[in-house]
């Protein structure tokens, strides 16, 4: 029998692999705080906040958490992400090591800052 498909985000966080819902509990209350007027949604089936656009999405996978801000907003922050696997739009936090809550905060607001002073698209 197949599993249901998460809903909602709490739905997603417990549906997660233990190692990760923790990581998922503290980023969301990060992006919570940096951005507490935002949508929280599930789109292609992982947690999106949005405000007139997407803001980030974060989603687990089997060793680490991705948060993904787009590459503008990782852009001015590239010196302090050396030391975590990054893409174009995304950076990799693994579960064996602790998430960095001040640079995720920095990330979020510098890409909420983005999106209301230069109208940054989501996904470049």
């Amino acid at each position: 029998m197949l599993k249901d498909k998460p809903k909602n985000v709490d739905e997603y966080i417990k549906a997660a692999p233990k190692a990760a819902q923790e990581n998922l509990k503290q980023i969301r209350s990060i992006l919570k705080e940096v951005a507490p007027n935002a949508t929280e949604e599930l789109k292609w089936g992982i947690p999106v906040f949005s405000g007139k656009r997407i803001l980030f999405s974060f989603a687990a996978y089997k060793a680490h958490l991705t948060f993904t801000p787009t590459g503008p907003a990782l852009d001015p922050f590239k010196e302090e992400l050396v030391k975590y696997s990054t893409r174009k739009d995304s950076v990799q936090f693994p579960y064996n090591q602790p998430i960095p809550n001040d640079l995720i905060r920095k990330i979020a607001e510098h890409r909420i800052w983005d999106v209301n002073e230069n109208d940054a698209k989501w996904k470049y």
